[in-house]
């Protein structure tokens, strides 16, 4: 019985909301619209899948759906499809759900632009959405800008659609002790020394594309620790040079004395 009631709750709640909009347009009950109303990116040779959600009082039906395309460059608008009755001049597009799915097959770039989709209703109430589409491009021509003077790096990246940025720090991964990027994930801003290369590297799901700023070299952990140690034998070997000197000059200053004490004692005899 409860599974029974939320779809009936549901389309208690659209049907009062669709008799609200009649009676704000003075008796027109019908609505289109998009889920969202984002732009759509598509790769290249992929689908394109526009879904309008269309509305109507029970009982209502959709006479006819019609789907143009403006470009953005020339703003002049095209047919692409319609339903029931057109046939599109392109065999590539296709009208699905009662002519509320516009599907084109291998995205062109000629393809992008602004989608129109206009629905008419039995009593001739028409009702139209838009929605953008553009093609999604690789990540491309990236470059790191710099202020040394507050030790901040900025990643920038040409065209690429829907980047996401990642630092290196000498080929390994920036942690908390390099610095700490941004929201964005675009700038970097380095607390710990400005030193080494630093790579910023864009990627999206078609690809990757990086840049790196060459700073002062950093010195190298491996080197400072061979001159702590040999530093350290030094130090033992001048210890023991020390210390052997000491003995040596404590043993000549034995004889010596051992002589001076022995001479007088031969006189005697």
């Amino acid at each position: 019985m409860r599974g029974d009631m939320k779809p009936r709750l549901q389309t208690f709640t659209r049907t009062v909301l669709l008799l609200q909009v009649c009676w704000l347009w003075s008796g027109q009950c019908l609505s289109v619209h998009f889920s969202n109303q984002r732009s759509v990116y598509v790769v290249k040779g992929q689908d394109l899948i526009l879904q309008a959600q269309i509305e109507l009082l029970e009982g209502e039906r959709v006479a006819k759906v019609t789907w143009e395309r403006s470009a953005k460059a020339s703003g002049k608008s095209s047919p692409v499809a319609e339903f029931p009755h057109g046939d599109p001049s392109d065999e590539r597009v296709t009208v699905e759900t009662q002519g509320s799915t516009l599907k084109i097959r291998g995205y062109e770039a000629a393809d992008g632009g602004v989608y129109t989709v206009t629905v008419t209703d039995q009593s001739g109430q028409r009702r139209s959405a838009q929605r953008s589409v553009q093609e999604y491009l690789a990540v491309n021509h990236v470059s790191v800008m710099v202020n040394v003077s507050h030790a901040v790096l900025h990643c920038m990246e040409a065209w690429g659609t829907d980047p996401s940025f990642t630092w290196l720090h000498e080929k390994v991964l920036v942690t908390g002790t390099v610095g700490r990027v941004s929201a964005d994930g675009a700038s970097l801003f380095v607390s710990g020394t400005f030193c080494g290369h630093f790579t910023c590297v864009v990627s999206n799901k078609l690809g990757h594309s990086s840049a790196t700023y060459t700073a002062e070299p950093c010195e190298s952990t491996s080197r400072s620790a061979s001159a702590v140690v040999v530093f350290l034998l030094l130090l033992l070997a001048l210890g023991a040079a020390s210390l052997a000197f000491l003995l040596w000059r404590r043993h000549r200053h034995g004889q010596h004395r051992r002589e001076r004490l022995r001479e007088p004692y031969e006189e005697d005899l």
